[in-house]
């Protein structure tokens, strides 16, 4: 080859990448390469630039055998793991010489050996492929001719190949030519590596690339100055070629910090701007009436006079309080009162601006103003106003009082000032009394009934006198009697035996009656019934008359007493006398206090009183007032799990503002629904609204302005306790089944304690959560039960639609819901609860089930249930309402169960006493079955049957007087096989009693 026509080769086209890093290059060197040769040519030339270019060249093509290496001297890798080679070369193509033998190549190879130190020689590593590694064969893409025939021209070759991993200091490269004429113009060696770089925030320092082309080496990045990571650890992957991966994973700038210069750099706010949080956001410039006190602030402090709530977002202007209500006008009705205003001239430069009544009762010789007492009542609330209106009623009569309107908005309660207010003083005048609230039966007989009741609640003077109405239950009411008293009491006379008469009453006063009472349901005794009670009562009468003489006596003694204290004021003696007969037996003290009326019974103080919000006008005010309104985007449906009686009921999550994200269940209200469906349907929530224990269904909130309607309650992982029960039959110890009762007796007892009756108390009512914390829940249907006709479980009963299982006797004959009812109701739940769900009554029809509650035939106590359970069930089931336990006595009692485990251990098997249990309708009736053999075959106890002939047990009579010593003695050694016959046995016994009782 002509060392000519190389140097016109243009060298300046290899490529120099930021990405790699040089280890040599043959085309820089200024003298001679000195590489070693076996026996390749080192020749000079000059490349365009006339710039002296070292090569080497070999062309032995006309011997044979060929064997030519060439040898780089020792070159370091530097911490490289993969090496690259650039090579340019050009190569003769063997047609174009004449004669050239058939060994003629035009490829040739490329070798490297490893090497910790320079410790080559002219013979070591020695020319063969082995110590040496092969790296490939080259081939040219193009060769050339020396001779330009046919436009043919000489061409520049230049491949790159790559080897690794590499781990010694340095190594050497060899090429090897075995037949060719080829020239080696410019070696590069290189190695990849990924620059030093700042990404996402992130400093990632100078990576050398990986051992292999695929390899990928993670760059653990620093977040550069007051930036931090954002979530997971910020990662860089260098690749093979030396080319930075997308990133993992970001560094943000701090809070009170700005990214600038392309996200390099993060930069303090300047003043007057701030940053709350961390993140890729500008900093902002602090809202009116704020502002900061350094640079790099996170939040702007309110100016003085200013203040900013727990709930106002750090970019909200800072607000101030509201000036007062402006024209504060009144109108008094006898002693009721409506309120209106105009709003505050300023309202703080706030939105949530609310009022509140402040009411303050003023002279009756007490010298100033005081605070109003509970008694007075405001609608729709007193504190916490929306609207400039509020109707206040049960003022006292003839009294002055002031009432204060305050303006207060999210940020009153930071000022260190009392809020801003406009007053007005209103004097009120004579009224009416309150209703009477409570009508209690004393006495009655076959044709007469003694009732008394309560004082209304507001006298408002001085009751002159009651008027009591009544009629024939089964007459129009246009033929109702009355009568007056002067007293609480009154006898009605001249009534019909075995007759329900509804009763009403109201109070009188100088000012005028008061309304009606609600209706009241009294019945008078039929003759079996007096007859009868005369009876029961004869021995009792003797020895009452000496208890009677000794009682007399006291009163006496108290009287003396009594008038000598009070000092003979005789002009208050006759409204005393009848206090007196009012308050007899129920006052604390042995002297009524003068003018001092003593209730038939007492609020607790501060016990909350439940509020039917069926007594409010308009009942979207009882929800408004009850329930919390709660913004649909803050609602996710997540599944339908079921359906009511107003739509579907889902499952979902609530996510608050300010507050974790919920698991909640959600009531909808299906589409096309009438006011009446929507207003019976938010009745629950403003009943549930109400109630705050850890054994009742804690509501929410509701969704009402937009659609669908929504109630939303916290969620209840196991369902309906009946379900539940059915679904774990017997997974459960006896202690974990009273603790399910405990905990549904103790919400009762809350409700009760509100006065609240449920009427719909049962185990497909309560609601388990993933504790087993049960709940009491349904309230809406309780006051719909007449409405209701999908559901087998309620069945008519006196024009409504009553659950018969679950209802106790007055509760179905007269309508008579009390909290004694629902203690009937727990009962029923109880023995759900010990039976794992089974349906109370079994396949007995609802008339059936009212037929035996009249015969005093109670349900028999489920399989191993403790004696003690089952006695406080037949409590709770007493005939007589007024012996039933109340729930607070039976918290007590399952506490003590609790406390004192072997309570629970003895089982008490079927009684066959006066008041017989139901018969156990899980067992088959024996009057069905021919023979013994028969029944023992329906019982699956057949293998006994021999047992039972040889023993001469043939006969149901004989069958029936088994006692466990019989079975013993039969051969029945099995503890189950000796419970299921004896109570088998025990049941065949209690139905031959029932059929002979019933042939008497």
């Amino acid at each position: 080859l002509s060392i000519i026509i190389l140097v016109f080769i243009i060298l300046t086209l290899s490529f120099l990448l930021t990405s790699a890093e040089t280890l040599m290059d043959s085309t820089t060197a200024t003298a001679e390469l000195g590489w070693t040769v076996y026996p390749w040519e080192e020749v000079s030339g000059y490349d365009e630039t006339m710039n002296t270019i070292r090569t080497y060249q070999v062309c032995n093509v006309f011997d044979s055998n060929q064997n030519n290496w060439v040898r780089t001297k020792y070159i370091r890798r530097r911490g490289a793991q993969r090496i690259h080679v650039e090579m340019k070369f050009s190569v003769r193509d063997c047609s174009s010489i004449p004669g050239v033998p058939g060994s003629c190549k035009e490829t040739f190879n490329l070798y490297y050996y490893e090497s910790d130190s320079d410790t080559a020689t002219k013979t070591f590593p020695p020319w063969m492929e082995n110590p040496w590694i092969k790296v490939d064969t080259i081939a040219a893409d193009e060769s050339f001719s020396q001779v330009d025939l046919g436009g043919r021209v000489m061409k520049i070759n230049t491949e790159v190949r790559s080897f690794g991993p590499v781990s010694r200091n340095g190594f050497y490269l060899a090429f090897q030519d075995y037949g060719g004429c080829m020239s080696l113009i410019a070696v590069r060696v290189f190695y990849r590596k990924c620059s030093s770089v700042i990404r996402n925030g992130a400093m990632f320092q100078e990576t050398l690339a990986g051992a292999e082309s695929t390899s990928l080496v993670a760059a653990r990045g620093v977040c550069i100055p007051n930036a931090e990571e954002a979530d997971v650890p910020i990662k860089l992957y260098c690749n093979g070629d030396g080319e930075w991966m997308v990133p993992i994973g970001r560094c943000v700038c701090k809070s009170g910090h700005e990214p600038v210069e392309n996200g390099t750099v993060c930069k303090a706010c300047q003043s007057g701007y701030f940053k709350t949080a961390q993140g890729d956001e500008s900093c902002m410039q602090c809202p009116i009436n704020s502002r900061t006190t350094n640079e790099g602030a996170i939040n702007c402090v309110c100016r003085n006079g200013y203040y900013r709530s727990d709930t106002d977002p750090l970019q909200m202007p800072c607000t101030t309080v509201p000036s007062a209500p402006q024209n504060v006008i009144s109108s008094v009705n006898e002693t009721s009162l409506m309120l209106e205003w105009q709003p505050p001239r300023e309202s703080g430069g706030r939105e949530d601006v609310v009022y509140n009544i402040i009411c303050k009762s003023c002279g009756g010789g007490r010298g100033g103003c005081t605070r109003c007492g509970d008694n007075v009542q405001y609608v729709p609330r007193q504190l916490g106003l929306t609207q400039s209106r509020v109707y206040i009623s049960d003022l006292l009569a003839h009294t002055q009082y002031t009432f204060e309107v305050q303006a207060v908005n999210g940020v009153s309660d930071q000022s260190p000032y009392s809020p801003q207010y406009s007053s007005v003083n209103i004097t009120t005048n004579q009224a009416a009394p309150s209703t009477v609230s409570i009508m209690h039966q004393v006495s009655r007989t076959v044709d007469s009934i003694t009732l008394s009741w309560s004082q209304p609640d507001q006298p408002n003077g001085v009751i002159l006198d009651y008027e009591l109405q009544y009629y024939d239950k089964e007459q129009s009411e246009y033929n109702s009697s009355m009568i007056r008293s002067q007293t609480n009491t009154a006898v009605i006379r001249g009534l019909k035996p075995g007759r329900i008469y509804v009763f009403q009453v109201r109070a009188r006063t100088v000012a005028g009656f008061g309304r009606y009472s609600g209706k009241m349901y009294f019945q008078t005794m039929t003759e079996a019934e007096y007859n009868t009670s005369i009876q029961e009562k004869l021995p009792l009468i003797i020895g009452s008359a000496a208890a009677g003489l000794v009682f007399l006596i006291a009163v006496v003694v108290i009287i003396i007493v009594c008038s000598r204290r009070r000092g003979f004021e005789r002009a208050d003696s006759e409204y005393t006398d009848k206090l007196q007969h009012y308050t007899s037996g129920h006052s604390e003290y042995p002297c009524p206090a003068r003018h001092l009326p003593v209730p038939f019974f007492q609020v607790t103080p501060g016990m909350k009183i439940y509020i039917d919000p069926f007594t409010y006008e308009d009942p979207n005010e009882a929800v408004r007032e009850f329930a919390k309104e709660i913004d649909i985007s803050c609602v996710k449906i997540e599944q339908v799990i079921g359906a009511g009686e107003f739509g579907e009921v889902c499952s979902g999550n609530l996510k608050m503002p300010g507050k974790r994200e919920m698991f909640v269940a959600i009531k909808t209200l299906k589409s096309g629904y009438t006011e009446k469906q929507r207003r019976d349907f938010l009745s629950e929530a403003s009943i549930m609204g109400q109630f705050d224990h850890p054994n009742v269904i804690h509501l929410e909130g509701v969704v009402t302005k937009s659609s669908p309607v929504m109630i939303i309650t916290e969620f209840m992982e196991n369902g309906s306790l009946d379900t539940f029960l059915r679904q774990n039959d017997g997974q459960f110890t006896v202690i974990q089944l009273v603790g399910m009762l405990r905990g549904i007796a103790s919400g009762m007892k809350y409700l009760a304690d509100m006065n609240y009756v449920h009427r719909d108390l049962a185990a497909r009512n309560i609601l388990v959560n993933s504790n087993l914390v049960c709940k009491v829940s349904d309230f809406g249907l309780s006051r719909f039960l007449e409405d209701d006709t999908s559901d087998p479980t309620y069945t008519s009963a006196l024009g409504g639609k009553i659950p018969i299982r679950w209802t106790a006797p007055e509760a179905i004959q007269y309508r008579k819901f009390t909290s004694a009812s629902d203690v009937w109701s727990y009962g029923i739940v109880m023995w759900e609860v010990m039976s794992y769900g089974e349906r109370p009554y079994w396949d007995m029809t609802n008339q059936d089930v009212i037929n035996a509650i009249e015969q005093d035939y109670r349900l028999p106590p489920p399989m191993d249930c403790p004696s003690a359970l089952h006695q406080l069930m037949l409590d709770c089931w007493q005939k007589d309402r007024n012996n039933r336990p109340k729930f607070s006595q039976i918290v007590n009692n399952l506490d003590k169960m609790i406390r004192n485990p072997n309570s629970l251990k003895a089982v008490t098997p079927l009684s066959s006493g006066v008041h017989l249990p139901l018969l156990d309708r899980s067992l088959p009736d024996f009057s069905s079955f021919s023979t013994v053999d028969e029944w023992l075959d329906a019982i699956k106890m057949g293998q006994y049957k021999d047992n039972f002939a040889n023993a001469d047990f043939s006969s149901f009579e004989l069958v029936s007087q088994m006692t466990m010593d019989d079975i013993l003695r039969v051969g029945v050694t099995l503890a189950g096989h000796q419970k299921k016959i004896l109570n088998s046995v025990q049941m065949m016994r209690a139905q031959m009693n029932q059929i002979q009782s019933v042939e008497v």
